[in-house]
């Protein structure tokens, strides 16, 4: 109760504490129950990776990289491959929610770990967010092909657009159907963990197969001349050459917060000091090899300069291949499925991470209340998708996307972080169980190094509106989170 300042900022959650604190199934109704095995746990990261990247952006990716998109993602998913093995390694000591917000509490102090969780919420927010505004082009793809219905204009854009001059403004204008697939989102989270997970991974293998059909049919028109040149040759905006491939690999490295959100079930499944890293590592292999065997063949079936600002991109692609719309009515189909897994298993990491936040005190208890019969945390669900609602109904996807990147991937480099400070709370005791190669040191530095690497060519824009989001975090901290903490308050 007489910490100095720093003491309190620096203060963690002892590890042990950490561990034996979710160890076992909450006896009372105010806890998480442990319900999800390796498989939905897998299939949790896979939904909330693949369908974001390769449906959307592509649009948003290709302009900047032309054909060397193929290498952002090579770059984006070695550096999450590097990432990835901190994961598994701070995951299997720390199997609690809340992703990095539990490792960095445990490691590095409660100052950094609640700056941590305001990444994770902007990264997750948003991109829940992003990933329902882009359900919309897909659905009306869909209802155009298979019923030849169209959302009218007003009811699928949003009010705040970026426009050629900047900020631009539609009154009248809103996006709907992401209002909806929140809503529907909100209800089966409502419903329960296991429910939820359950139908994520029916949704992820539906997706699976309908990517390979993508795969097949896009194949069948592939023309090499598509990538040449191989690199952007424009430099009007500054991305040609690897300017170009560095940029766009920050547009995509969003996609892989599915790596995040394995994490943020720690509490939540069955054995986690050995299903959460497995489980890591294997959605992590998933990913890669759809994302670029996707990027191959739609760059292959179509040249580079038709990527941008095409609605509903990979369903045009096999109309345009085959000259038929039922393959684009298939892929539209299997979009407006994947993209409800996406949005999904976002918005349930998102509100595991309040949770867990909320748990330590330092934010307002209503985020921990759960339902003791679906075992879900209520008001938490319901605040959360009222938000990403509305940021989905409202504003343009363009904003969001570069955003998402750098709650990522400042993440990533705190994630990255504590693996040497939790080898060195370990004290030489060489606890069993998985750790990265090489030293403590060797892997961990290599993902910060690709972290920033792909960091420093998102917009100034983004820069300024994420130093505007810490500042704000940091005032709830000091006048909220430091004094409420449960590690100011005696046992």
């Amino acid at each position: 109760m007489n910490q100095t300042l720093v003491q309190k900022l620096i203060r963690t959650k002892p590890v042990d504490t950490t561990v034996e604190y979710v160890a076992e199934p909450a006896a009372s109704g105010n806890g998480l129950h442990r319900s999800i095995g390796l498989f939905p746990l897998t299939m949790i990261g896979v939904g909330a990776t693949i369908g974001t990247g390769i449906f959307f952006t592509m649009v948003e990716a290709v302009p900047k990289a032309g054909p060397s998109v193929v290498l952002s993602f090579l770059i984006a998913a070695i550096t999450a491959g590097l990432t990835a093995l901190c994961y598994a390694e701070l995951s299997f000591r720390i199997p609690a929610s809340g992703s990095s917000y539990s490792f960095a509490y445990a490691t590095v102090g409660e100052f950094l770990a609640f700056i941590m969780a305001a990444c994770l919420l902007l990264e997750y927010g948003l991109a829940a967010s992003a990933t329902a505004i882009g359900w919309s082009a897909y659905l009306n793809n869909f209802l155009g092909n298979a019923f030849g219905v169209h959302i009218p204009e007003m009811l699928r854009s949003p009010m705040i657009v970026s426009g050629l001059k900047g900020v631009e403004f539609h009154p009248g204008h809103i996006n709907l159907p992401p209002i909806l697939l929140v809503c529907l989102c909100c209800f089966l989270l409502l419903r329960g963990t296991k429910e939820s997970a359950t139908t994520n991974a029916i949704m992820v293998m539906i997706k699976l197969a309908i990517l390979i059909f993508f795969i097949v049919i896009a194949f069948s028109g592939f023309d090499a001349n598509n990538f040449v040149p191989f690199f952007n040759t424009d430099n009007s905006k500054g991305f040609a050459g690897m300017s170009g491939v560095t940029a766009a690999a920050g547009t995509v490295f969003f996609s892989f917060i599915g790596l995040d959100t394995v994490a943020t079930a720690g509490e939540e499944v069955r054995n986690p000091k050995r299903n959460v890293p497995i489980g890591i590592l294997a959605a992590l292999v998933i990913v890669t090899v759809f994302y670029l065997l996707v990027a191959v063949a739609a760059l292959g079936a179509q040249p580079a300069a038709k990527f941008e600002g095409q609605e509903a991109g990979l369903a045009v692609i096999l109309q345009n291949v085959t000259g038929k719309t039922w393959p684009a009515l298939i892929l539209s189909a299997g979009a407006v499925i994947s993209v409800f897994s996406v949005t999904l298993v976002t918005i349930y990491g998102q509100t595991r991470i309040l949770y867990a936040i909320s748990r330590d005190g330092l934010i307002s208890k209503s985020f921990q209340t759960v339902n003791p019969r679906t075992a879900a945390p209520v008001s938490n669900t319901l605040i959360v998708c009222m938000v990403v609602g509305l940021v989905a109904g409202f504003v343009d996807a363009t904003f969001l996307w570069d955003m998402v990147s750098m709650g990522t991937l400042t993440a990533f480099i705190v994630v990255s972080l504590a693996v040497p400070v939790m080898r060195k709370k370990e004290n030489g005791k060489g606890i069993k169980g998985f750790r990265v190669p090489f030293g403590p040191y060797v892997v961990p530095g290599l993902s910060i190094f690709a972290c920033l690497y792909i960091m420093r060519d998102l917009s100034g824009t983004t820069f300024r509106i994420f130093f505007i989001w810490m500042t704000a975090a940091i005032l709830t901290y000091f006048l909220y989170g430091m004094r409420n903490s449960r590690l100011n308050k005696p046992a």
